[in-house]
């Protein structure tokens, strides 16, 4: 008879691993998931049973952390207008706290999300859209959201392609001047 697998050792993996994807972008290999948590890449096998399915879980977990941060930064403040609180959102998500989830998630958008992730691109469209509705419907645009998400998707994808963080910072600004006088 097996040992019972221990949800909590698991969690703990699973949570440095996640660590180490956002930080160093997903590797290649378990190497260094296995020395990034002090375990094994066996244990990390015991654990996720694949290097696809502790990859799945890592991008997974990822994801959710990127949800919970971003959709607050997205929501409407009774205290400002939105075009402010945009402004706010975008400097954090395309900024440093941004990068890791841009560097993770760059990889499966350009693959439509393969075989670790189907359908990702559309998931990782749709996410946004409540929020940002929310928003808009603030300055009486709620169907603007769309157009919202798609110019931060794509100034993101510019700053992914390009680094260029000057001039994706002011073609947001001046989005947003568009939106305001609007």
């Amino acid at each position: 008879m097996g040992r019972q697998r221990q949800p909590q050792i698991r969690q703990q993996l699973l949570d440095a691993c996640t660590d180490y994807a956002l930080e160093h972008g997903l590797p290649d290999r378990l190497g260094p998931f296995a020395a990034a948590t002090g375990s094994s890449s066996r244990m990390l096998i015991y654990h996720f049973e694949t290097r696809d399915g502790l990859l799945r879980e890592v991008l997974r977990q990822a994801r959710q952390r990127q949800v919970e941060a971003f959709t607050e930064l997205l929501c409407l403040r009774p205290d400002e207008p939105y075009p402010v609180t945009l402004a706010r959102a975008w400097a954090e998500i395309s900024g440093p706290q941004g990068a890791p989830y841009l560097r993770i998630f760059s990889r499966l958008h350009d693959s439509a999300g393969g075989p670790l992730w189907p359908g990702f691109r559309r998931t990782a469209t749709t996410d946004w859209l409540a929020p940002l509705e929310d928003g808009m419907r603030s300055l009486g645009r709620p169907e603007l959201a769309t157009v919202v998400l798609a110019v931060i998707r794509g100034l993101l994808m510019d700053l992914d392609a390009t680094g260029d963080t000057m001039r994706t910072q002011q073609a947001f600004a001046d989005f947003l001047t568009t939106i305001d006088s609007a």
